[in-house]
């Protein structure tokens, strides 16, 4: 009597187990797109306000310049001030990870790219996409975003 109640015991869980699975699956697949919007925030507002620090005059102004950061590295290294040498404002700490597809990095945009582009001018760096292929839990492309 005692070796079929175990085993019903065992059934029963592994049923439950497999229905907890997807549910886990999906939560963790969540969580990685919330990190990725957190991601793509954290980067888009550091672009921003190096714009808004060059249109007010903190960094130094070049002829034909859009404004826009060069690369999304020198966020990071930091930007010399005008009038000032030595001194550099950073804007980022570090460039961060892309959660759902961890190799792929980023692909810059430029201000002078179509907005459908696939690839990067190289002129500045107006704005950036993730380089994954993969499709979110909504149905969008995580490139889109």
């Amino acid at each position: 009597m005692t070796l079929i109640e175990v085993l019903a015991v065992v059934t029963i869980v592994g049923i439950l187990a497999m229905a907890v699975f997807p549910f886990a699956k999906t939560s963790v697949k969540r969580a990685h797109e919330m990190e990725l919007r957190r991601s793509l925030r954290e980067i888009r507002t550091a672009i921003d306000r190096y714009k808004a620090m060059y249109d007010a005059g903190i960094f130094e102004k070049q002829i034909g310049a859009s404004g826009y950061p060069p690369t999304l590295e020198i966020l990071v290294t930091g930007v010399p001030l005008a009038g000032a040498p030595g001194k550099t404002v950073k804007l980022l700490r570090r460039i961060p990870r892309n959660p759902v597809d961890p190799g792929g990095g980023w692909l810059p945009r430029s201000h002078d790219d179509p907005s459908e582009a696939s690839s990067w001018g190289g002129q500045d760096v107006f704005d950036v996409r993730a380089k994954s292929t993969g499709t979110a839990l909504d149905g969008t492309r995580y490139a889109d975003w």
